[in-house]
């Protein structure tokens, strides 16, 4: 049996976002090395124009991301990042508890398009957290 890794931005115990992998069970059916069905409640298309920045913020419901083009980097608080690029794709589902308030301080993720080049992405919203 194989597995599939895909980075996730999710919240920790104290509420800090932070990125983790999952590894998904991929296995042989006839040629093709496939995971288990994962249920999705809807999908979008997004474009962001170059010069694009979305400030702190959480994802709230988990939301499988795939980049078509352009690349799109997510910040968190400490100060780590990753660049997600035409091809890649991740999971955010950092979220606030029941009657949290968003912190200013503390909370969430920022999203900036890096380049000149326009960002197409699919956003598929899952029906569970990873």
């Amino acid at each position: 049996m194989n597995t599939i890794t895909i980075p996730v931005i999710t919240s920790d115990v104290t509420g800090l976002s932070v990125f983790k992998e999952v590894e998904y069970s991929v296995e042989d059916y006839n040629g093709l090395m496939i995971s288990e069905r994962q249920g999705a409640l809807n999908f979008r298309y997004r474009i962001s124009e170059p010069g694009y920045f979305s400030t702190w913020h959480v994802a709230g419901d988990p939301t499988l991301i795939i980049i078509r083009s352009g690349t799109l980097r997510m910040t968190l608080r400490n100060g780590e990042y990753r660049d997600f690029s035409s091809g890649d794709l991740f999971i955010a589902q950092d979220k606030l508890d029941n009657n949290e308030v968003f912190d200013q301080q503390k909370n969430g993720h920022t999203a900036e398009l890096i380049g000149e080049q326009l960002l197409q992405a699919v956003h598929i919203k899952l029906s569970k957290p990873v």
